[in-house]
């Protein structure tokens, strides 16, 4: 029997509703941990269907290292004025600003790389490979150039304030929590540095 004192522990863990939490719960037999496992992988299904709704809203938030000397600023979209507003999502599009003034994305998705990045990176990686067996050289230059870039790209960065997530998955809970489809639009970085 699923008690009250863990759906609302689970609740208070995730920011998830009650009612997801509950069936988590009861789905994992009252283990904590499997229901948190539960509830990531239905967040993920749950994103995937909101895929093809229209974005009209969001929150535009910055931020700016102690130092003075790096800051970025991220447009976090949502479907409606309600969910850009609250509280909570300002404050994602405000960890997510800080993530990217620490660890520097080039890119959002995968998808936004260019072919002559990836034909720049190809020429770098291919004389690395040169003196690997012919049949695993596309399978170890291909491992090469998806390392490389996977450090580039925002949706794929561990997130700096839980390592065992990445912005994919914030993104991905955060779509759950709120019910609507959330997407990072854009982001700019600005460093005294360089």
């Amino acid at each position: 029997m699923i008690t009250t004192e863990q759906v609302k522990k689970l609740r208070d863990k995730t920011g998830i509703s009650i009612m997801q939490c509950k069936k988590a719960l009861e789905e994992a037999d009252g283990n904590m941990e499997k229901a948190k496992i539960i509830l990531r992988k239905k967040s993920g299904i749950i994103a995937d269907k909101k895929t093809s709704r229209e974005l009209k809203a969001g929150a535009v938030n910055a931020y700016i290292h102690n130092s003075g000397d790096i800051a970025a600023i991220v447009l976090l979209s949502s479907e409606t004025d309600f969910v850009a507003k609250n509280e909570e999502f300002v404050k994602l599009a405000y960890d997510i600003a800080m993530h990217i003034a620490a660890m520097n994305p080039s890119f959002i998705k995968k998808e936004d790389i260019t072919e002559d990045e990836i034909n720049n990176a190809k020429e770098v990686f291919t004389k690395e490979t040169k003196d690997k067996p012919k049949e695993m050289k596309e399978k170890i230059l291909q491992g090469k150039i998806d390392s490389y870039f996977k450090d580039k790209i925002l949706l794929e960065q561990p997130f700096i304030k839980d390592p065992n997530s990445t912005i994919k998955d914030i993104i991905k809970s955060a779509t759950q929590k709120f019910g609507e489809r959330i997407e990072v639009s854009n982001f700019a970085r600005f460093s005294v540095r360089g």
